[in-house]
């Protein structure tokens, strides 16, 4: 928890956001970020996001299979779904959510918005109905050299 903590503090000082994560296993550090969304004008570069991507990297496989993810603030909704989607077994943090909204983050306000009816929304989201919208998958389905994840 040190070190995410660590890297949070110093990427405000390099001008990033108050947040820091590490992915471990097996007592190895897999991957570490801190937040780079304003330096790389990425919103989806959250440290978190950083963090399990160098991971990734570094095991050469998208699954996070027996890892621990370290954050110094609880995972945003965003974030907390790449974890799940690497299969990370764990996740650590220090802050909350709450913590975060009281230093100007929004991260409250979206695990809020979820709770909701996506027709209370401030941003539509809609399903187009298409006559070719299962294609892609029956296409997925019948490849034989897909990698399932």
């Amino acid at each position: 928890m040190g070190l995410a903590l660590d890297l949070a503090v110093e990427n405000v000082g390099a001008g990033g956001g108050p947040f820091g994560a590490v992915v471990l296993r097996d007592g190895e550090i897999l991957g570490q970020s801190g937040n780079r969304v304003t330096e790389s004008h990425d919103p989806t570069a959250h440290a978190e996001i950083m963090a399990i991507r160098a991971a990734c990297r570094t095991i050469g496989d998208f699954r996070l299979d027996g890892a621990l993810l370290v954050s110094s603030c609880e995972p945003c909704p965003m974030c907390l779904t790449a974890v799940l989607w690497a299969r990370v077994e764990r996740v650590v943090f220090a802050a909350d959510r709450h913590d975060a909204a009281d230093a100007g983050f929004d991260d409250l306000e979206f695990y809020q918005l979820l709770e909701r009816p996506r027709s209370t929304w401030s941003v539509p989201v809609t399903r187009l109905p298409h006559r070719r919208a299962s294609r892609p998958f029956e296409t997925w389905t019948s490849y034989a050299d897909r990698i399932d994840y």
